[in-house]
Parts: structure tokens; C-alpha cells; sequence
């Protein structure tokens, strides 16, 4: 989920800024000479925060009760079905469709309330990991500006660069100082 929202977002603003400044740097003598570049992977960088981690933990545990939960009830239903299979032979015909639909809208019910979890997870996801890339983000501008930087690409942008290019750490790390 993460990634698919920095491709989204990121990757297609960080490819055209790339060309641009490759552009530019070709169009103006020795303007290339006194550029610092840097490169950030923003997903494990966001990933290494212990805020994040602290959240994702939280999240993961109220996603694993409630999919204890959700088994549960699964269970539940598959033990009404094979009751309702046991004795579907000895029912009357119109006891027997009366459970047969109680059965079915227990089921619609079930798969509902399983989509509605799982979207309501996602969503909760997508905003922790929003929350905290937005400060990643203020945390990597006041990086860039402190040690000089012209531009700090995503790393998924570059298809080449030195290792001592790579501010994942270091922004991991400032952010964690600062929150």
C-alpha cells in the first residue's frame, strides 16, 4: 500500500524534477560543478521511525484481535451451514427456506462486516503512514537546506548514485530526534 502511494505521489514529481534539473544543468556552463545531490528512500525511511513503529504495532494488534474475531464468526457460520446441511433432509420445506435464508443474510452480513474491517484497516493504515510522511518530509527539507543540498530525489528516481549520496539514515534519524 505504502509503496503505491509514493509511486503515485512521489515518483512522477520526482522524475520530472530529475529531467528538469539534468536539463538545466546541460543548458548552463559549469552550473552542474557546485550541485550536491542526495537520495532518500522515503518508504524505509518512514518504516525506521520509531514513531511509525510504535503506531504499527498498536495497529497490528487491534488488526489481529480483530481477525481473531472475524474467525470466529466465520466459524460460527460454517457450523450453521452444516447443521442446516445435516438436517435439510428431515425439515419441512418451508422451515427449511426459512433457515436457508437466515443462513444467507447471515452470511451477506459476515461479508460485509469483513469488507468494512478490512477497508476500515486500510484506511487507518494509509493515514498513519500519511501522518508521518508528511513530517518526513518537513524533516528532509530542513536536511536539505542545513547540509547544502540542490535537490534530495527519491531513491526508486535514480537509476546510479554513490552510497554517500543516501540520507535514508540520516533523515531517519532526525526525525527521530525531533519527534
Amino acid at each position: 500500500m505504502f509503496s503505491g502511494f509514493v509511486r503515485q505521489r512521489f515518483f512522477p514529481v520526482m522524475f520530472s524534477f530529475l529531467v528538469g534539473f539534468v536539463l538545466l544543468a546541460q543548458a548552463t556552463p559549469g552550473y552542474g560543478k557546485d550541485q550536491r545531490i542526495g537520495f532518500i528512500d522515503i518508504q524505509k525511511a518512514v518504516a525506521g521511525t520509531k514513531e511509525w513503529k510504535k503506531e504499527f504495532i498498536s495497529f497490528k494488534t487491534r488488526f489481529k484481535k480483530e481477525k481473531e474475531m472475524i474467525a470466529k464468526r466465520e466459524g460460527l457460520l460454517k457450523k450453521m451451514i452444516e447443521n442446516l446441511n445435516k438436517q435439510s433432509m428431515v425439515l419441512n420445506p418451508e422451515l427449511k427456506k426459512k433457515k436457508e435464508e437466515s443462513v444467507r443474510k447471515k452470511k451477506r452480513e459476515f461479508e460485509r462486516y469483513v469488507q468494512d474491517k478490512n477497508e476500515e484497516f486500510s484506511k487507518k493504515e494509509k493515514e498513519i503512514t500519511n501522518e508521518i510522511l508528511k513530517k518526513m518530509v518537513e524533516v528532509v527539507h530542513k536536511l536539505g537546506k542545513e547540509k547544502n543540498f540542490t535537490v534530495i530525489l527519491e531513491k526508486k528516481v535514480g537509476l546510479y548514485f554513490n552510497e554517500s549520496a543516501d540520507l535514508t539514515a540520516v533523515a531517519t534519524q532526525a526525525y527521530n530526534k525531533l519527534k
